[in-house]
């Protein structure tokens, strides 16, 4: 099944041109450690879901690009074309002049209803084109004012004509420091806005992309694109195609639906994180051997703990006994989960042992742990990597993050800062309220799993 793949503000195209590169470069090359029959039908499998093959020969993205000022758009669709190995279509996308100010009510009261028709029209085409449509892949950031505030509208514009498709919204979490003065007010609008109209989040923190390139991939001077390539390989890591647990011989065939069927099995919880393991700058991987279950230990450490990457990880934290059930003596820093999914990629991934992701006391107890993981294989190295593993989770990774947001929004709104720039395009104190009462909820929930 394909993926139409959504591509909203600067941080949206940017990124989306990564992922497409990421998913090129790695059907391209000849890494595959695997016969060739199963090299194939993963490349087969992969096109079919992000690609259309046009007269040209070159595959064409299953994607439309929208932001309203030209400029990144047209660096997207120009670094993509030159590439030769893939581009754009030339008429998926849709700019305007004039930019939405890093404000969301720009985007979602203005940009939104105004547009509205000329997007939409795009994203049919390219639907259209599907022979099964899977569903739709959204990519913003929440902190500007066309990814979040126009990424926003747009996502219930999805829901509301293609209601029986799935719809992942991933999104880009500002750096704490901060990126723009309002950018609290902008994540609290989206996310809370998101929760109601997509199937799930799948959220990446600018400062933990960060601190990998810094501390794992050894880059000195970190620029967006150095964020970005790590960001499209661990999307790269999970969407690229896999066999799962029950598919019998095939890859599964629809990403996003067997995603959200394995993780999210409640709509109160709908945030998803995404770890993955090893990662390292390519001039090391011919010097690097990795076992599995060393790479398995690590990555349910990284779980358990709620670590952001290989290095640094807390051994200390510890599942709690199973005498222990009431949620009152869990230890510290544990990080409990609703759903996990883990996607092995590589050599020998079928004798993989994952029996320690399906201890009980890691998850909630309310699901029986067989239905809360999962696990995907694919026997084709990914991205030049001989042994790769990817972690998808529900689960209290983004507690900290969204409760930090929600009040630093709470502190600014309670003096009224900057509100009447919001409340001139429509988005009255209310509106706010409502969004703040959403996201407590959430809150509340992954608070007491």
């Amino acid at each position: 099944m394909s993926v139409v793949t959504v591509q909203l503000g600067q941080c949206g195209n940017q990124i989306g041109q990564e992922v497409f590169s990421a998913l090129c470069s790695d059907i391209r090359g000849t890494h595959g450690l695997c016969s060739k029959k199963e090299n194939e039908s993963y490349q087969d499998s992969c096109k079919e879901r992000f690609f259309c093959e046009e007269e040209s020969a070159v595959p064409v993205a299953r994607a439309v690009l929208v932001d309203m000022e030209p400029k990144v758009i047209s660096q997207t669709l120009s670094m993509a074309a030159r590439s030769g190995h893939w581009k754009y279509s030339s008429h998926s996308h849709f700019c305007q002049k004039q930019g939405s100010g890093n404000n969301w009510a720009n985007g979602y009261s203005v940009h939104g209803p105004r547009h509205k028709e000329a997007i939409m029209n795009l994203v049919q085409k390219e639907a259209e084109k599907c022979d099964r449509l899977g569903g739709f892949f959204t990519i913003m950031s929440m902190a500007g004012g066309t990814g979040s505030g126009l990424g926003a509208f747009v996502t219930q514009c999805l829901r509301d004509a293609f209601p029986t498709s799935f719809v992942l919204n991933h999104v880009i979490w500002p750096y704490g420091t901060g990126e723009v003065i309002v950018q609290n007010y902008n994540s609290v609008l989206t996310l809370s806005h998101l929760y109601h109209s997509s199937d799930a989040l799948l959220v990446h923190e600018n400062d933990v992309i960060h601190k990998i390139c810094a501390q794992l991939m050894n880059i000195k001077q970190i620029s967006f694109r150095d964020v970005n390539q790590v960001i499209a390989h661990q999307l790269g890591s999970v969407f690229q195609p896999a066999h799962t647990a029950g598919g019998g011989s095939g890859y599964s065939r629809n990403p996003l639906g067997d995603l959200m069927e394995t993780l999210v099995p409640h709509p109160e919880f709908r945030m998803l994180g995404l770890r993955n393991i090893p990662q390292m700058p390519e001039s090391s991987l011919p010097y690097s051997t990795f076992s599995w279950p060393g790479l398995i230990k690590h990555l349910r450490q990284m779980l358990i703990a709620s670590a952001q990457m290989e290095e640094g990880i807390d051994w200390q934290v510890r599942p709690p006994h199973p005498s222990s059930i009431p949620s009152t003596n869990k230890p510290l820093h544990f990080n409990t989960s609703i759903a996990n999914l883990v996607v092995l990629r590589g050599k020998d991934v079928r004798g993989v042992d994952l029996g320690s992701f399906q201890d009980p006391s890691l998850y909630t107890s309310w699901l029986n742990p067989q239905d809360a993981f999962n696990a995907w294989r694919a026997p084709r190295a990914f991205n030049k990597y001989e042994k790769s593993a990817a972690l998808v989770s529900n689960s209290q990774f983004l507690l900290k993050p969204l409760d930090s947001i929600v009040g630093k929004a709470w502190n600014m709104f309670a003096s009224k800062a900057y509100l009447h720039q919001y409340t001139k395009f429509g988005i009255q104190e209310e509106d706010f309220l409502d969004c703040f009462t959403t996201l407590e909820q959430v809150i509340s929930s992954y608070t007491n799993l």
